[in-house]
């Protein structure tokens, strides 16, 4: 058997936690390999919505195991206040979840690190989430990090109290007022949670599973525009979002990656500072905001909105090997007498469709315009019932790409997605 994998296209929040959630009762392990409780993943059934940081999305599915892996950095007060909400809905946790040793741990020190930097930053910050994720991959890179599988040795106190005397010269540094006492109290008894599962060494039992004829899905976070190599640095995450993250962030070879799944919105948007080439600051930007509720699952915070930008999918396509696309949101754009697609740049007097080193001002859009469609979508339970105008946007797109859509999500609720029968793409 071989590893699939899905991920985001864009700059995060495509709706990959629902697609997981819809897709999950085809695999036999769910698998999250980088990213922390930056992440939002959303899925809607039942009438209730449930919002998942670091635990994968297919932890509802009870014939399933969730893993989080050696590349997730884990705050254990989250991942608590995760299991809890999870509590009422009577899940056999212990059954459905592990978690790999070799995952770093966030500190409260490390949350306190991300806020001084950002500040110190002033007008140039980033957007952090402020979830200490980047000073906590820094820990690791700089081989002094603290991980899952040391919470149960001797000298685990030892090597906490060593790290946070060092995180407080930084802090010290920055001039950073703060109290750690009580973030201290509550993360080591979130740490009991934490223990409380299998801590486990994740590459062997993925592999071994893969032997076994097990059906595997690597779960990524973010979006690939916020690759830490290839996305729009330095307003990117900290980790390798892309499909090739999946082999580090899970232990996995590059030979057992089967399909590659590309989650994308039918328009774009991005939360925090950062290049848009496409972003729509205006009535449709706003139009498109609150139809697509697009608020960030983790910060709260409103999401930049703008038409889709098809230089950047070709982009993020080609970087990751993508084999299956799944367009998301399309009941948004209803309403639309006409939607824009961005096909090229005019880049320094050029007219280019690649994404150039620096994205900036100099870098305009071009856009092409196709016909909107008004009816209703969310109640739609066959493909055959999309409007012309929305299967001619599909068509459009697919044949830009040159990978088939095969799925078309056009509402929150796991019913609310279409299965599409794609044609072939040269």
């Amino acid at each position: 058997m071989a590893v699939d994998v899905l991920l985001g296209l864009q700059w995060g929040d495509e709706g990959k936690g629902k697609i997981v959630d819809v897709i999950t009762s085809r695999y036999d392990i769910i698998a999250r390999f980088q990213g922390g409780p930056n992440a939002g993943h959303t899925l809607v059934f039942d009438g209730i919505k449930h919002v998942t940081h670091t635990i994968p999305s297919g932890v509802f599915n009870e014939s399933c195991l969730n893993i989080v892996g050696n590349g997730v950095v884990i705050d254990p007060v989250i991942f608590k206040r995760e299991m809890d909400e999870l509590a009422q809905f009577d899940l056999d946790l212990p059954t459905r979840l592990v978690i790999s040793k070799k995952a770093h741990l966030i500190l409260p020190t490390h949350r306190l690190l991300d806020a001084a930097s950002e500040k110190a930053k002033g007008k140039a910050k980033i957007g952090s989430t402020l979830k200490g994720i980047a000073p906590t991959y820094m820990d690791k890179t700089g081989r002094n990090g603290l991980r899952v599988g040391d919470l149960v040795e001797k000298n685990f106190r030892e090597k906490y109290d060593a790290l946070v005397k060092k995180h407080a010269q930084i802090l010290k540094y920055y001039n950073y007022e703060y109290e750690l006492e009580p973030q201290e109290t509550e993360w080591f008894e979130a740490i009991e949670a934490l223990t409380s599962l299998d801590l486990i060494d994740s590459e062997y039992m993925i592999n071994q599973a893969l032997k076994k004829g097990k059906s595997v899905l690597a779960e990524g976070a973010q979006g690939t525009l916020l690759d830490i190599d290839f996305g729009s640095y330095p307003f990117v995450t900290s980790s390798n979002t892309i499909s090739a993250g999946a082999c580090t962030g899970l232990g996995i070879a590059p030979n057992t990656i089967g399909e590659v799944i590309g989650v994308f919105k039918a328009y774009c948007t991005r939360v925090g500072s950062g290049p848009f080439p496409t972003e729509q600051i205006n009535e449709a930007g706003e139009r498109m905001q609150k139809a697509g509720h697009e608020y960030g699952a983790t910060t709260g915070r409103p999401r930049r909105c703008g038409w889709i930008d098809m230089p950047a999918l070709k982009y993020t396509v080609m970087i990751n090997g993508v084999t299956q696309l799944i367009m998301t949101k399309a009941d948004v754009l209803t309403g639309f007498e006409n939607i824009k697609i961005c096909t090229h740049y005019l880049y320094k007097g050029e007219e280019i469709d690649s994404l150039p080193y620096q994205i900036n001002e100099d870098l305009k859009p071009m856009y092409k315009e196709m016909k909107g469609w008004d009816a209703d979508l969310t109640g739609l339970s066959s493909i055959d019932d999309i409007p012309q105008e929305l299967d001619d946007y599909i068509t459009y797109i697919e044949n830009e790409l040159h990978v088939p859509i095969v799925m078309v999500s056009v509402g929150p609720d796991r019913k609310e997605t279409l299965h599409r029968k794609a044609a072939t793409v040269a």
